[in-house]
């Protein structure tokens, strides 16, 4: 079961790596195809297009860092000072996304762009506590190797 779980869980994260990246590079596209139907989107598609581009490349990156960290998880090493860096990258990347979509509250505020600026800054927060949390397990972990 937890084999099935590792699997479904890296083919996940790569799946949506991949996706990620061609979604965020057509974007543009997809912007202007729904304009078509919905005047919103056909009016601002540069703005639109900065936004949700801007957000999909922190987005893969979050999904880069995430698979770094389940890369050492799947080599039984999880406490190294990459994954430290790792989970910090990625709260900074969060706190992008959050700022990046406050610009979406100039052009049309909805209850979904001020539930995604609280996901993401959220996700930051806990993102960076969780390094520090990483960061003092590892600092254990080489004192104690050094014990040993």
């Amino acid at each position: 079961m937890n084999s099935r779980l590792t699997l479904f869980t890296k083919v996940l994260l790569d799946f949506m790596y991949y996706t990620g990246i061609i979604v965020t590079i057509l974007v543009p596209l997809i912007i202007k195809r729904y304009g078509r139907y919905n005047s919103y989107f056909g009016d601002n598609v540069p703005q639109l297009s900065f936004i949700f581009v801007s957000s999909g490349i922190f987005a893969v990156l979050i999904i880069h860092e995430l698979r770094r960290l389940f890369k050492s998880v799947l080599a039984n090493d999880c406490f190294i000072r990459e994954n430290v860096k790792s989970l910090n990258r990625m709260g900074t990347y969060s706190f992008f996304i959050a700022l990046i979509t406050c610009c979406r509250l100039f052009l049309y505020l909805t209850p979904a762009v001020i539930i995604v600026i609280l996901v993401f800054v959220i996700a930051g927060l806990f993102s960076k506590v969780l390094s520090h949390v990483f960061d003092k397990a590892v600092t254990y972990k080489i004192e104690n190797d050094l014990t040993i």
